[in-house]
């Protein structure tokens, strides 16, 4: 076996018969020349030129040309004529330059080459079943299935090599602050409030189970009551949920949470790691501090508790222009409690007549009933639905939407949950239509003042729209039992580019409002105090005010490496099935082990 050490900045290797690994392949520069190293890796590409055969060595680092020729060593030769694409190579050889005519300015390498006096073949490979190479195009199943392959192309390892530097960024960034890093626990006890858990069936306790943690929520709040007042964790984080690009069943989050704090500490402090972080791994500025916005603002103007304000297109309203106006799908809506909303989609006014009519189509995706629209040409204005209104009526639509010649307006009526969600996403898709989202722009915010409750119409309650341990607004409180819907909570999220990097709250810390807050989501003082009394009971025992933030590392990578799925910044993630194709997990476990857990399995049908 070969064994490891480090000697500088440099990795070295024994290697069979006494050949040291001198250099990574991305390391050798003009100053190299005239040096002999010894290289290893996997062959790149190999290219056979008749009296000289070209090979591009490939190890993390990168790339590197190493040249064989008969005339310099014979065996070599011979030998890297039986070399194929992934054989494992170790290679010494002496550093020379190119020629002026042959250097490569596409390989950070291309002033240099290695032509090789020694090769050993390490170990060979099957033909993989896709090029190992940047921006192939295969079937995601096919590169997960084989994801130790696809982890070899080079993007792929750029990606990971920047989790691991902003990883290690947070740390620093944390420690300099005087966080404490502490693990919790993994197998904890099951509250399913909210997402579904993952279960571990207990062998030493028959018929009782562990949970996986979808947070490590109540811990660090203990450790708040334990007096440790800075904690943070790097931790896995577990949810038995529907999936999408960027959701996965275990993913990764950064875990905050500090006592004696307000919210201007934690959003502060974290607009600056934040800062930190993207100036250290991608030498990037981020201006602070972030904009805020209100919950109740960010649903008006854009339809999203998480808005992309890389452009602008407000959502607006127009409903005090339209009412009474004789539509009578605006007046019934408006007579109703509704709204009557519209975006502005400028320079769109010549859109085709079909593509409007599968934007019709698209806002009935998200609940409208329906969709108006009104071109502003140079003829005037067209539109189906102007022969209702009269001109004091049209130029009060135009000067609330800001609307001149060449400008698309598209209307929603309905109630606001409704218009929000269809103006939210036709904002997001002709905003990609029109290509006005700039993939470089970084548009970070802060939501802040979240409702405490929403209405869950499935179940027929009240639920937190955060988490029940979120603290409402003092001035709220007042309403608790008999207006859940006028509380705002002491809650924030951090957007960047229309995703949710993180959310957090000032927490709840005495047993008193805990207790009412349960109660409001519909859990009796029994049930409160099954699931949570050791939280109730450690509130009587002298505890801080504290408050916190999570941020999903998965999601913050995959952004910052300006990828679209999780799955790409994640060494080896599960499908939206949430299987695993290269280990095909989940899977059937024998019947002894089902029988020493006192379990048994039956699968029922889905109705």
């Amino acid at each position: 076996m070969a064994e490891i050490e480090t000697v500088g900045c440099e990795s070295s290797i024994d290697l069979p018969q006494g050949l040291k690994r001198t250099h990574p392949c991305n390391a050798l520069r003009e100053q190299h020349a005239g040096q002999e190293v010894t290289l290893c890796g996997w062959v790149s590409r190999r290219r056979d030129h008749g009296g000289l055969i070209f090979i591009d060595l490939r190890d993390r680092s990168g790339f590197i040309q190493i040249v064989f020729s008969p005339e310099v060593e014979l065996n070599a030769f011979n030998k890297a004529e039986t070399v194929r694409n992934e054989y494992v190579l170790a290679v010494r050889g002496k550093v020379k330059l190119r020629s002026e005519s042959t250097m490569n300015p596409n390989m950070a390498t291309g002033a240099v080459e290695v032509y090789g006096h020694e090769l050993r073949i390490l170990n060979t490979a099957k033909t993989p079943p896709f090029y190992i190479q940047d921006n192939i195009d295969v079937d995601e199943t096919l590169r997960l299935k084989y994801r130790y392959l696809d982890l070899r192309r080079p993007e792929m390892q750029r990606d990971l090599m920047l989790r691991h530097r902003v990883t290690k960024t947070m740390r620093d960034f944390l420690d300099k602050h005087e966080f404490v890093e502490i693990e919790t626990p993994m197998l904890t006890r099951s509250t399913p409030e909210g997402a579904r858990d993952y279960l571990v069936p207990s062998r030493v306790n028959p018929g009782k189970f562990y949970a996986l943690p979808q947070s490590p929520q109540i811990f660090k709040q203990l450790l708040m009551v334990a007096g440790m007042e800075r904690y943070f964790q790097i931790t896995r984080c577990f949810r038995d949920e529907d999936l999408r690009a960027d959701r996965q069943p275990e993913f990764t989050q950064l875990d905050i949470e500090m006592s004696f704090i307000d919210r201007e500490d934690i959003l502060s402090l974290m607009e600056r790691m934040i800062a930190y972080i993207f100036k250290e791994s991608l030498d990037i500025n981020v201006p602070t501090p972030f904009p805020r916005i209100s919950y109740d603002e960010a649903m008006a103007k854009y339809g999203s508790d998480k808005p992309d304000l890389r452009f602008e297109m407000e959502i607006k309203d127009i409903s005090a222009a339209v009412r009474n106006s004789g539509f009578k799908v605006f007046d019934n809506v408006l007579a109703n409690g509704g709204q009557v909303r519209a975006i502005n989609v400028k320079g769109n006014a010549n859109i085709p007549r079909r593509e409007l009519d599968g934007l019709v189509d698209y806002a009935a995706i998200y609940g409208a009933k329906g969709l108006a629209w009104m071109c502003y040409t140079k003829e005037g204005i067209k539109s189906p639905i102007t022969k209702f209104f009269n001109e004091q009526t049209l130029n009060q639509i135009t000067e609330l939407t800001a609307a001149e010649t060449g400008d698309l307006l598209l209307i929603v009526a309905d109630k606001a949950k409704v218009i929000a969600a269809a103006l939210g996403q036709l904002r997001l898709e002709m905003a990609r239509r029109l290509n006005l989202i700039d993939p470089n722009k970084l548009s970070f915010l802060w939501i802040i003042d979240f409702p405490m409750f929403e209405f869950d119409e499935e179940e027929k309650r009240w639920v937190a729209m955060h988490h029940p341990f979120t603290s409402p607004r003092e001035e709220d409180v007042f309403y608790l039992g008999h207006e859940p819907d006028r509380i705002k909570a002491k809650a924030y999220d951090m957007v960047l580019n229309g995703i949710e990097l993180g959310g957090g709250s000032i927490r709840i810390y005495h047993r008193d409002l805990q207790e009412k807050i349960f109660s409001a989501i519909g859990l009796s003082p029994e049930e409160a105090v099954e699931k949570f009394g050791f939280l109730l009971e450690a509130f009587e025992y002298g505890t801080p005010p504290h408050g916190g933030i999570a941020f999903g590392l998965d999601r913050l990578i995959m952004l910052m490496a300006k990828r679209s799925s999780l799955r790409d910044v994640i060494a080896f993630p599960k499908t939206q099935s949430a299987s695993d194709v290269m280990t095909q997990a989940p899977s059937e476990v024998s019947p002894r082990q089902l029988k020493e857990l006192f379990i048994k399995a039956e699968v029922l049908s889905k109705k």
